[in-house]
């Protein structure tokens, strides 16, 4: 049960393993979980270890997997998760096959990528002279085919007119990005002085761009001139704007019969890329079957290597050395995860585990539960706790939902965080497999059993307060009756009548729901919670410093009891847990059974001033007939409880210091020679711990004792404690009025969200009527969802934390640990997909 209460106890193992078992019984240990290991080569490069060849090899793994990854995301093909069923570490010879494996899928892929560009680039070649065969028909006039020489008919492609010929009219065609036209034309009109008849039509369709398969869009052009010269410089400005040259014969019929043997070449291709495609998709189809095993394989088997890495050679070669912290419950899953690795590889001599002493402050480690994790994350934010030091999250996981509660106390609020919640916690299994689903996601869905705690008290909260989307259920019937007037509230809407006389009995749970048609509503709720927030916040913080009794009893710090806890505790019960005992005390006397004229309800004292009267030593005279005092010898009382409140201020002030200087004297020369010489031993990579750390029970409180430091600093310190203790008493108790603050604000946002949105709607009449009611209820619905239960759920639950790291831990945590991170898959995996 300690390991409840606390971080789990911890050793320093030194760990010994013949090279041949290395990599299984890591791989073992990595299943398990349970081992942080230290780096033993801290002063070697990265580049210089032992297993950085592997450590290449895995890499180069990856990047196959990544490649292949790609592709079949390029092709749509989903992936098969593989969380209920992940595959252990491959032994070397399932490495080598792997390798193999990958090798020949990844020659696959680029070559059948490259065939396929190839592919595609001779089909947007062939699609190009198609698109300019079929779209220069209109080009081509009578005159310009009568004056066309049949030695022009492949212009561009064929042979220009020879000197005899010179006088007619040659052309080239092809195809030219379209953004690319104007300045192609304008260059061909300054090349040629406007002695270019450029004739261009925009094609309709996009082109798939071969390599990337983006669509481009082009246009199809035919320029006429004359002269062998003007060709070549419109051959030239062709290939300066990237324009693709197509043969184009002048002559109808041959154009005709080009375009038949174009579509028919066309066709075949498109078969050939069909097939291609179908053997890719086989191809990808069957590799990604087993790709997510293969890329979790090959991730485990890196994580192995690089731990590996950490470990030390001994001089003979012939052992390797790692020092690692386990939890001592853990310490028999290690050793068989040891001798399993041994045993694997049929290695005769067993790996074996042997626990050392150290000065080095262990790591924290608080086993948790899918119930407790989301609970100890909110106290790892503030800090992680000392090693040992007691762990405010078991008692977090009922305090931090009810005084969420208190703040957000609605029952229709309530059930709406407990539907939310209890859908995630019932299809968490289905819920956990989803991989993109934001950051903001992944924070509600960690934190599924604080939303739904915190649901279930808010309910229970709501039904105190008699509050449900700012009305109140009528289970009961009122227990408040005018019998003067034999008639309800509706009569007399300020309730101040004598309770014996207005009030049958006590109401059998909650509130009544009479409150909620009184004037005085906000007058009687703001009494009652204000003191409600002051009850818990007392309570609250005399829990957390009775906390600290605990702490000081298990590293065996005996004296701070008496002088650290004894004047906290004396000065907080004394001045503040008398004022909480007051107001129930006034509660109890002053009721409207008393018919004693100073104990009527009238004569009752306010709690505040009489507690302002008691710090300055004041007295206020009482109104006429009545007392200024609940009891007799109230006010000597309340002068001896100032006093020794304010005797606890140079108790806490010079009560360590002091004991810290004489018993310093006589433990001077006590230390052992082992303890003088620890730090002096230490090996590579290892940190001195503060002083009066022994890793044991006998630690001076988590690793951070102050006791060996100069007595000046002592004296600093301590003044710097006592006077924070003094003043934040103070503050912490009035910050818990932020309780009734925020109730009272959710309670009245919710009402005027009714009133002013919700009642519009119900005040309409007829068909047009049902239709508004529809449209401002779906307005009304936005809104508490949007501003009642998120934006002020937000708000109550960021006020709650702040309750609990500052007013409630404050009183006994430290929180200067550093958290175990154990070699763990699982952790590794989880921490890749998250990123």
């Amino acid at each position: 049960m300690g390991d409840m209460f606390r971080s789990e106890e911890m050793a320093l193992c030194q760990m010994f393993i013949q090279p041949e078992a290395a990599y299984t019984s890591v791989s073992e240990l990595g299943e398990t979980g349970c081992v942080q290991f230290r780096d033993l080569n801290i002063n070697v490069n990265a580049f210089q270890r032992k297993f950085v060849t592997e450590v290449r090899r895995c890499d180069e793994l990856e990047r196959k997997i990544r490649y292949i990854e790609t592709e079949i995301k390029k092709d749509g093909i989903v992936l098969p998760d593989i969380q209920d069923d992940i595959p252990r570490a491959p032994n070397p010879r399932e490495i080598i096959d792997l390798e193999a494996h990958l090798e020949k899928t990844e020659s696959e892929m680029i070559e059948l990528a490259q065939n396929e560009v190839n592919m595609k680039s001779n089909y947007l070649e062939l699609t190009e002279l198609r698109k300019v065969l079929e779209n220069t028909q209109g080009f081509f006039s009578d005159q310009e085919v009568l004056n066309l020489d049949s030695s022009n008919r492949g212009a561009g492609g064929a042979d220009e007119p020879t000197a005899q010929h010179r006088g007619r009219l040659g052309f080239v065609a092809g195809v030219i990005n379209r953004e690319r036209v104007f300045a192609f034309e304008r260059m061909l009109w300054r090349i040629s002085r406007g002695n270019v008849f450029l004739k261009r039509s925009d094609l309709d369709e996009p082109l798939n761009d071969p390599a990337t398969g983006h669509p481009i869009y082009k246009t199809v052009f035919v320029a006429f001139f004359q002269g062998e010269q003007l060709k070549n410089r419109i051959k030239k400005v062709c290939t300066g704007f990237h324009a693709s040259l197509y043969p184009c014969p002048s002559s109808h019929n041959e154009r005709e019969e080009m375009v038949k043997n174009v579509r028919t070449r066309l066709e075949d291709l498109k078969l050939v890329l069909s097939q291609t495609e179908d053997h890719r998709s086989r191809v990808l189809a069957t590799v990604s079957k087993n790709l997510p095993s293969w890329s979790i394989m090959v991730k485990k088997m890196k994580a192995i290597y690089h731990t590996l890495n950490l470990f030390n050679m001994d001089v003979t070669k012939k052992c390797l050395i790692g020092e690692c912290w386990v939890p001592t419950k853990d310490l028999p899953v290690v050793q068989k995860a040891l001798s399993d690795g041994s045993a694997a590889v049929g290695s005769t001599i067993p790996s074996f585990l042997n626990v050392i002493d150290t000065n080095e402050q262990p790591p924290t480690f608080n086993r948790t539960n899918k119930f407790t994790r989301g609970f100890q994350n909110l106290i790892d934010s503030y800090g992680v706790a000392s090693y040992r030091e007691c762990n405010p999250a078991l008692y977090t996981c009922i305090t931090f939902p009810f005084l969420f509660a208190v703040m957000f106390g609605d029952l229709g609020h309530g059930l709406i965080l407990v539907l939310f919640g209890a859908w995630m916690v019932l299809c968490e299994r289905k819920l956990a497999r989803i991989r993109n689903g934001g950051e903001i996601w992944n924070i509600f869905f960690g934190g599924r059993y604080i939303i739904l705690l915190m649901g279930l008290f808010a309910v229970y909260t709501g039904m105190v307060y008699n509050d449900v989307f700012s009305k109140s259920m009528n289970i009961f019937g009122s227990r408040w009756v005018n019998h003067y007037n034999t008639s309800t509230v509706l009569t007399n809407p300020s309730l101040q009548l004598p309770p014996n006389t207005s009030a049958v009995g006590v109401y059998p749970f909650g509130l009544d729901p009479v409150w909620q048609l009184a004037d005085n509503k906000i007058i009687f709720l703001n009494s009652f919670k204000m003191k409600l927030s002051i009850i818990f916040g007392v309570l609250h913080m005399v829990f957390g410093v009775c906390m600290s009794v605990v702490n000081f009893t298990h590293f065996k710090r005996y004296a701070s009891i008496f002088l650290e806890f004894v004047p906290q505790i004396l000065f907080l019960l004394l001045l503040f847990g008398y004022m909480v005992f007051m107001m129930f005390f006034k509660w109890v006397t002053y009721n409207a059974q008393t018919n004693f004229q100073p104990h009527t309800p009238g004569c009752a004292p306010s709690v505040l001033i009489m507690f302002i009267n008691m710090m300055l030593f004041k007295n206020t005279p009482p109104s006429k007939g009545c007392k200024e005092f609940m009891f007799e010898s109230q006010s000597d009382l309340q002068k001896t409880f100032v006093i020794i409140g304010l005797v606890c201020i140079p108790w806490m002030l010079l009560g360590k210091p002091l004991y810290i200087k004489f018993t310093r004297k006589n433990n001077a020369h006590s230390k052992q020679n082992g303890q003088l010489t620890g730090n002096m031993e230490l090996a590579d990579g290892e940190t001195p711990l503060p002083t009066g750390f022994s890793g044991g029970e006998e630690s001076g409180g988590g690793g951070h004792s102050h006791e060996d430091e100069p007595m000046s600093e002592i004296y600093i310190h301590q003044a710097i404690h006592t006077i924070e203790y003094v003043l934040s008493t103070i503050s912490h108790t009035a910050s818990y009025l932020r309780l009734w603050a925020l109730s009272l604000a959710h309670a009245q946002l919710s009402e005027v969200l009714w009133n002013m949105v919700l009642s519009l709607g119900l005040k309409m009449s007829g068909v047009g009527g049902a239709i508004g009611l529809f449209l401002i209820f779906g307005a009304w619905c936005l809104f508490t969802l949007a501003i009642l239960v998120l934006m002020e759920g937000l708000s109550a639950f960021l006020h709650t934390l702040r309750l609990h790291w500052v007013e409630f831990m404050s009183k006994f945590y430290e929180g200067l640990g550093y958290a175990f991170q154990p070699f763990s898959f699982k952790a590794i995996l989880d921490g890749e997909e998250e990123e």
